[in-house]
């Protein structure tokens, strides 16, 4: 039985270049999905958030594997705002994590229904029942034109590759308009933090 790959199947998305960036078209897509606030560093609330996104997308692909439907668990992904403003170009900086608003997100894949999310929760529920666990939804996101690159290295050294989207915008006329996004495709436990990669989306507009 083979496993759908959404990274695989959808390589403009999940595998930029680190040295050249690129303009794609992402959405509308469908993800589980959960806000927060603060510095992921040290909330407990961003602890929690992915823990209950992770239950529910496991209860999800277990479900649909029981059903002859296999895929790959995708990886997180974040929006990241400054006090919820996406009109504010999001830099980073030591002094902004205090501030940071968050939307954690796992891609799912367009046969899992509202009934299966209604479901999968109600598992997690039973056999983990993590604290977050009912603030997790399902929406679709629709980002629309973006610019992205992969980003190799840690978190902390994101600026200048931030800085390379936002100066590749204003260079093409363009104007930032939408959320920061991040795809974090490196595990932090198991992956040194000179060798992450982690894919850094902006969208514009035109």
């Amino acid at each position: 039985m083979a496993s759908l790959d959404m990274k695989r199947t959808m390589k403009h998305l999940y595998a930029p270049s680190e040295k050249t960036v690129s303009v794609v078209t992402a959405g509308p897509l469908p993800y589980l999905m959960i806000d927060g606030e603060g510095d992921p560093n040290t909330s407990d609330q961003y602890v929690k958030a992915v823990q209950a996104l992770y239950a529910v997308a496991y209860a999800i692909r277990f479900a649909c594997k029981a059903a002859g439907d296999v895929f790959t668990v995708m990886p997180l992904e974040g929006l990241w705002t400054l006090g919820r403003d996406p009109d504010v170009a999001f830099t980073l900086t030591s002094d902004d994590k205090e501030t940071f608003t968050w939307t954690l997100m796992i891609l799912q894949p367009e046969l899992v229904t509202d009934a299966i999310f209604v479901s999968a929760v109600a598992t997690a529920r039973k056999k983990k029942n993590p604290a977050r666990l009912d603030e997790v939804c399902f929406e679709v996101y629709d980002e629309g034109e973006a610019v992205q690159i992969m980003h190799r290295g840690p978190y902390a050294a994101e600026g200048p590759t931030v800085a390379t989207l936002h100066q590749h915008i204003e260079e093409n006329g363009w104007s930032l308009a939408g959320i920061h996004h991040e795809i974090y495709l490196s595990d932090p436990r198991r992956v040194a933090p000179e060798r992450m990669r982690t894919i850094i989306r902006q969208p514009f507009a035109r």
